[in-house]
């Protein structure tokens, strides 16, 4: 077994409401929590815990109570943390839904986690209303933050009206071990999507473990581009910025443009990343006609980030890149990049949290891999996690539980990774997404991470596919450069030149953008099922 270089941290037994707020100073106050960047508008930590309480008052004074489940359909503006925290304050559990949703896949995750309440802004209540009549929520129960009773939102409360009525916080006792704060929706990037039961004592031992590791400060200013509904923007955003006491300037969604306006306009310190911004930070000609020299630290989660991309990217804005694993079931971060080291390679995901204890697993054997090999490695195992953060378990979905967490409590992650000497892990590849040819197994991550490395390509994805003998082969999804004439046999020669025979890309296929979830990953399956559509 492998544990963390650090010392165990205490995990205070307290709500997330207490953890983050209970402890604020006069001088924490007087500090900004939330800048709109859409109206320059700054909320304080005074202002923010205030409209928390009103918030959960108002909720309470309708019968919302520790039995009571509400959606949340709503890009990061500063109204999220409001919400979001009043929510929790009420004793309710909150289930976050993808701004990008359908109203039909809206309506399916509200049915799936027994919600009976929907909050939501302006832009997107028609989906919102769709989906609330669908499982029959009522208007007095779509909640529509930027609404003020006006015509935009006729027969439903607004946020601003709640919070005048300043009905004072419930009392709500639970226990915080067992007790469900949030029940995000697993990205289904491989197979359906499952509400993910994450306690309060389960947030707030990742806020606690990851305040180790990652040096975030009172004085950071915070660019919130990832989405606050995703785990990784819930938890190293939303939550360890405000127990940090740092300053969170929040974007609805990701334009380049906007967000490097954002990061000249507010000075900020300190940015939170999935692989794609990486890659546009690194290679996109537009970023040198910005100032962001007060960027100091860049944090890639979601998503393997290859080495070589993290470099470029580093060296450009001149700041320090880092990397973290995590996944939705973990709260979500088990490893992450330790800021008192500079010896780990940014292409790595780091060391594991404190608290945290892993396994690696041979994928064919099920035996427990621990010895070094002589280059100072691990072989490649499916990586095995146990720690106060991991989940609860999957809702109403007690056989695919049983299968991802084991009667010992570890959480069997389906991600291989290896692990060095130093202590840092890196993960190879998913262990569906291997791909078998001729009986040996490629990571499609280490051919993304060598096709990035291509000055005329901008992003690649691999899939296997089958070619005409039925053998699973290498192919690459491209997006090349505006302009630059790549060909199919340019890419193909560029890896061969690199790789063992076995692994080299043999089809290629330019595409205008690869398709990914709003936290970044690569949405393999959407490409097979490209792969399957039968060309006219």
């Amino acid at each position: 077994m492998f544990t963390s270089p650090f010392p165990d941290v205490e995990i205070p037994e307290l709500s997330v409401y207490d953890y983050l707020f209970g402890s604020l100073t006069a001088q924490d106050d007087a500090r900004i929590a939330l800048i709109d960047p859409a109206t320059g508008a700054e909320t304080t930590y005074a202002a923010l815990r205030m409209q928390v309480d009103a918030f959960a008052g108002a909720l309470a004074a309708r019968g919302v109570g520790t039995q009571t489940v509400l959606g949340l359909l709503c890009p990061n503006v500063p109204a999220f943390a409001t919400v979001f925290h009043g929510i929790l304050r009420a004793g309710a559990t909150v289930t976050t839904i993808n701004s990008l949703y359908t109203p039909g896949e809206i309506e399916k995750q509200l049915k799936d986690a027994g919600a009976t309440w929907l909050i939501t802004v302006g832009p997107l209540l028609p989906q919102a209303e769709a989906a609330a009549a669908a499982v029959g929520i009522p208007d007095e129960r779509l909640i529509v933050l930027d609404g003020a009773g006006s015509s935009a939102a006729p027969g439903h409360p607004s946020l601003r009206e709640l919070i005048v009525e300043m009905q004072p916080a419930p009392h709500v006792e639970f226990d915080p071990a067992t007790h469900v704060a949030v029940l995000p929706y697993s990205s289904g990037t491989t197979g359906i999507p499952k509400g993910v039961m994450l306690t309060h004592r389960n947030l707030v031992a990742n806020v606690e473990q990851s305040r180790v590791n990652i040096d975030l400060r009172d004085s950071d200013r915070v660019l919130a581009v990832l989405p606050f509904f995703h785990i990784y923007g819930m938890t190293v955003l939303l939550d360890l910025a405000l127990r940090q006491r740092a300053s969170l300037v929040t974007m609805p969604k990701f334009d380049l443009v906007e967000f490097l306006t954002n990061i000249q306009s507010f000075g900020c310190t300190y940015l939170y990343i999935a692989p794609p911004i990486a890659v546009a930070l690194a290679k996109h000609p537009i970023v040198d006609q910005f100032d962001i020299s007060t960027v100091h630290t860049v944090f890639s989660g979601a998503a393997p980030l290859d080495g070589e991309t993290a470099e470029l990217a580093g060296r450009r804005i001149h700041a320090r890149m880092m990397q973290g694993y995590g996944m939705s079931e973990l709260s979500p971060v088990s490893h992450a990049m330790p800021f008192q080291r500079d010896d780990i390679p940014v292409s790595s995901v780091g060391v594991p949290l404190p608290n945290i204890v892993c396994k690696l697993v041979d994928t064919e054997t099920g035996e427990e891999i621990t010895e070094f090999g002589e280059n100072g490695q691990t072989r490649p195992g499916e990586l095995w996690v146990k720690g106060p953060n991991v989940m609860l378990g999957y809702l109403n979905q007690p056989a695919a539980t049983a299968e991802t967490l084991d009667a010992d409590g570890f959480l069997h992650t389906g991600d291989v990774a290896i692990v060095d000497e130093g202590g840092w892990f890196s993960i190879v590849d998913r262990v569906k997404e291997l791909i078998k040819y001729k009986g040996y197994q490629i990571a499609p991550a280490e051919l993304e991470a060598l096709l990035l490395a291509h000055p005329k390509i901008l992003d690649a994805a691999v899939i296997g596919v089958l070619d005409d003998d039925r053998q699973e082969i290498p192919k690459a999804y491209v997006v090349a450069r505006p302009d630059s004439g790549l060909t199919e046999d340019e890419v193909m020669t560029f890896v061969a030149g690199q790789v063992a025979p076995h692994k080299k890309v043999r089809r290629v296929e330019f595409i205008d953008a690869i398709p990914k979830s709003s936290a970044g990953k690569i949405l393999r399956k959407d490409l097979r099922a490209r792969e399957a559509v039968p060309v006219a």
